[in-house]
């Protein structure tokens, strides 16, 4: 399939970024979103709220029209946080054309159900989930806007179905590459960011690059013991939307989530640490259905864990970094294997 056009559900900066990256690979894109302010601005070309400095392509334009937005589109972007993700898809149930493609840009679990975004929409569209891809890698969105170079993963259970999107997004900055794991492309995106926030939460106290560097190490081990257990390929982690997303979500202040931990290493409490993100920082909110679901396959995952503990209260940032020091010895790798 060819597709020449797509429309955007949500006017934050990613999704707003991603319509830019479509417009620049020659799609054409109506974006959907509820405030008529941002809505204006888009179709004045630019979105000063979540990308200010940014000129939005020509090919780009917006609406509060939810139906209207999706309606005769051949890829329906979903770019809302996770906990909107249903209630947006139901409000157009049988709006899509037929062979409509649905992709996600969203990144965690749902609250309650544990369920991953890619399956909440195939129960919230109606669309089978063989038309339903997901996307994830190292986009920092401020940097795509910006055009750097930069690469992702497109997953789908249909391979030419993946390829379709990789092709509708791929420009002279971005590079698309294709997979049929969904499940590992989706929990490395969901997990990458509650280890986020235990790294940013190390550096605003103020330690340095081997305390980082463990973290990244031993926080790939568990979000791939994870992915392994829900029948994931090993080989996602350790590629663009595993690795690559971790490195570049820990490595970032552009990051919601390294930098809402950085507040807490600092002194802030969670709920002003919060007050000043500008956006759903998903790794606090999907750091416990994680968890559960990691609990209900047999998965350890001590800096999750640990995340939590401070997340809920239990624990301070202090008393999580003595909690991860204090573990028993194992030996290096993935796998638990105590010495």
């Amino acid at each position: 399939m060819n597709i020449s056009t797509a429309a955007v559900l949500g006017t934050g900066a990613w999704g707003t970024t991603f319509a830019q990256v479509l417009a620049d690979a020659g799609v054409s894109v109506t974006m959907w979103g509820r405030n008529p302010g941002t809505i204006a601005f888009i179709n004045g070309h630019e979105n000063p709220t979540y990308l200010p400095g940014i000129t939005l392509s020509d090919r780009i334009d917006a609406t509060e029209d939810i139906a209207s937005a999706v309606a005769g589109r051949q890829l329906v972007v979903v770019a809302v946080p996770v906990k909107a993700v249903r209630p947006t898809l139901e409000a157009v149930t049988g709006a899509f054309i037929d062979d409509v493609a649905l992709l996600s840009l969203a990144k965690g679990l749902e609250l309650g159900s544990l369920k991953r975004v890619g399956q909440i929409m195939a129960e919230a569209s109606g669309v089978p989930e063989g038309r339903i891809a997901v996307l994830s890698g190292p986009n920092l969105s401020r940097e795509i806007a910006d055009r750097n170079p930069t690469a992702t993963v497109v997953a789908a259970s249909d391979v030419e179905l993946a390829k379709d999107i990789a092709r509708a997004c791929h420009n002279s900055y971005f590079r698309p590459y294709v997979s049929a794991d969904v499940v590992g492309t989706e929990m490395a995106g969901a997990t990458k960011n509650v280890i986020a926030v235990a790294i940013g939460a190390a550096e605003g106290m103020g330690l340095g690059i081997n305390t980082r560097s463990t973290l990244i190490t031993r926080g790939l081990a568990e979000m791939t013991r994870l992915g392994i257990a829900l029948g994931a390929d090993a080989a996602t982690f350790a590629g663009l939307a595993g690795i690559g997303d971790l490195v570049a979500t820990c490595s970032s202040r552009l990051s919601r989530n390294f930098s809402l931990g950085h507040r807490l290493g600092a002194g802030m409490s969670l709920a002003e640490a919060v007050a000043l993100s500008p956006g759903v920082v998903e790794g606090v909110t999907s750091a416990g259905p994680i968890l559960q679901v990691a609990a209900s396959v047999g998965v350890d995952m001590p800096i999750t864990g640990a995340v939590v503990e401070v997340v809920e209260g239990r624990a301070t940032i202090e008393d999580m970094g003595r909690m991860l020091l204090s573990r028993p010895q194992k030996m290096d790798g993935w796998k638990i294997e105590l010495v």
